[in-house]
């Protein structure tokens, strides 16, 4: 469920998951509106579906219609992930554990002790945040436009974790020490999304070490520009679709039980996406 919904990867992987496994059932994406969202989810509680997922503007808004909360979605604020048990509807967000999947399994980085910079401080950074925070990273500096934002964020993440954090603007050079001084740069703004392909105007590519992991959660273009430009650099890079199947498949566990088939997910969204070049 999301407004607007049709631009969705989703129905393409979880189709494919349950052809690879001979499952009789169907995803589909319903274009929801902010002010329906109610009705729709008591409408899946009424008709018995297994779940939904929620994607932007209804994952904050979805929190006081849950009737349980999973740790991650309460402390994150977000729900991406809906499952219908027994009557209750059930709140999860799985971005952020998607994320560290993706950042671990296709990247091969543990961000463990190490330096983080996230750029960003709306949901989906939040959701990064978190994770990187609960993983035990060395430390965290959230940088947004609006300073106030990256400081909240900040704030949150250090009282639910315990890392040291910073909040920062995209300004000076201030950003481009945090850039520098970086393991692990995160960016999840939708700057540089099709079909736009552009580098972010606070970005530098002077501030980088070419030591470090850059990741933009971007997954349309692949590569996005960004990620190019860090590649030429020397930069080890990651794009999102990765987090976006391993979060998706989260859900089909959360949903049906079991392991999911990432591989045919991932290789049905790649094949969909490669229409689009």
């Amino acid at each position: 469920m999301g407004y607007p919904i049709a631009h969705s990867l989703s129905p393409v992987m979880f189709n494919a998951a349950f052809a690879e496994l001979d499952m009789d059932w169907a995803y589909l994406a319903w274009r929801v509106k902010p002010g329906d969202l109610h009705a729709a989810l008591e409408g899946a509680r009424s008709m018995g579906l297994a779940g939904a997922n929620l994607t932007i503007p209804l994952k904050e808004m979805a929190l006081e219609w849950m009737d349980v909360l999973s740790p991650e979605a309460r402390v994150i604020g977000a729900v991406n992930c809906v499952a219908v048990r027994e009557d209750k509807l059930y709140g999860f967000n799985t971005d952020g554990e998607g994320f560290l999947s993706s950042l671990r399994e296709d990247a091969g980085f543990e961000p463990r002790g190490k330096r983080v910079l996230v750029v960003g401080a709306g949901g989906a950074a939040r959701a990064v945040a978190f994770a990187l925070g609960r993983s035990g990273c060395g430390s965290l500096t959230v940088a947004n436009r609006t300073v106030s934002r990256a400081e909240s964020l900040a704030e949150h993440v250090r009282e639910a974790t315990g890392t040291v954090t910073a909040g920062i603007g995209l300004d000076g050079s201030v950003l481009g020490k945090a850039v520098a001084e970086s393991e692990l740069l995160v960016q999840t703004s939708p700057v540089g999304m099709y079909p736009e392909d552009i580098i972010p105007d606070w970005f530098d590519p002077g501030w980088l070490d070419p030591g470090s992991m850059l990741v933009d959660i971007i997954y349309r273009p692949r590569p996005t520009a960004l990620l190019r430009k860090a590649a030429e650099l020397g930069c080890s890079t990651l794009d999102g679709l990765g987090m976006l199947v391993h979060q998706a498949a989260l859900g089909f566990e959360i949903w049906a039980g079991g392991k999911a088939p990432v591989k045919v997910m991932r290789d049905a969204a790649i094949d969909y996406l490669a229409e689009f070049k």
